[in-house]
């Protein structure tokens, strides 16, 4: 438990470390020993921010200490800190501390703090997380597939489910797999699939994705959603990885399954698997 702990801290301290710096999610993400696409997701789940805001609020309040403390420059304040321009520096510290760079340098100016995270462990009331560990064959999907940032597809993977339940592709596919496939450490491709039938015709738009065999942790999801996924997911991340003994996580996706409504949306049933592989 602690290890894993520690390995998010110091990927947190390489990001304070090098701030002034271009840093990469890669390398970020070598610190904790997780690939960026998990790291990311794990660093959402336990901050409640993604890592390029932790990272923008960062520079931000060290800029506007730096600005108030000492008589440099605001141009060489908005270099030193990874903006291109004076402008682009100078909307981004406005919205954030709500005034601008060089009214931080006057007497009294009210500035916004964002201090470092520093990642515990708090042991509460015991809490019970269902899961199970399954081997599966390989299976084949077929879906709509979209790419989207890390930084931004909380909001925009559900939109793209109202956009495809709303329209009549529903019809060809009506969405039993939510599915994440890492692309570049910075987006992942996202398919809305159904279980290929090999016989039928891949209509356009749609494509066929092959999840290979494995190992999966599969957590059951019960209640209305997204809270119910959200839930389990910031559980997995926070409670069960940390305490897991076993296994470690494997390749570089995940699966969302979801069945038929039921009715009472407080009754819906759902899971959220995991790939990983014995320690």
């Amino acid at each position: 438990m602690s290890g894993w702990i520690a390995g998010i801290q110091n990927a947190i301290e390489y990001i304070e470390d090098h701030l002034t710096e271009e840093i990469s999610i890669e390398d970020i993400a070598a610190e904790a020993f997780v690939s960026a696409f998990h790291f990311q997701r794990i660093f959402t789940a336990l901050c409640g921010f993604t890592v390029g805001e932790y990272i923008r609020n960062r520079r931000l309040s060290m800029a506007a200490q730096e600005l108030s403390r000492t008589d440099t420059k605001v141009i060489d304040v908005a270099v030193k800190y990874g903006y291109d321009s004076p402008d682009s520096f100078t909307r981004a510290f406005t919205k954030f501390h709500g005034i601008p760079p060089s009214a931080a340098k006057l007497k009294g100016a009210t500035l916004k703090l964002f201090a470092p995270v520093k990642i515990k462990l708090i042991l509460e009331g015991g809490t019970m997380l269902e899961y199970k560990i399954v081997e599966k064959a390989q299976f084949t999907v077929m879906g709509r597939s979209r790419k989207f940032n890390i930084e931004t597809s909380n909001e925009e993977i559900p939109k793209f489910w109202q956009e495809h339940m709303q329209s009549g592709d529903s019809e060809i596919v009506c969405g039993m797999y939510g599915i994440c496939i890492d692309s570049d450490g910075k987006e992942f491709d996202y398919l809305i699939a159904d279980n290929y039938l090999p016989w039928n015709e891949i209509p356009e738009g749609y494509e066929t994705r092959v999840i290979p065999a494995g190992t999966w942790a599969v957590f059951p999801c019960r209640g209305a959603l997204p809270k119910s996924l959200q839930d389990v997911n910031t559980k997995i991340w926070s409670e069960w990885l940390p305490s897991c003994k076993e296994y470690k996580l494997a390749g570089n996706y995940n699966v969302e399954l979801y069945t038929p409504p039921q009715g009472n949306p407080d009754d819906y049933y759902c899971e959220i698997w995991i790939p990983v592989q014995k320690i």
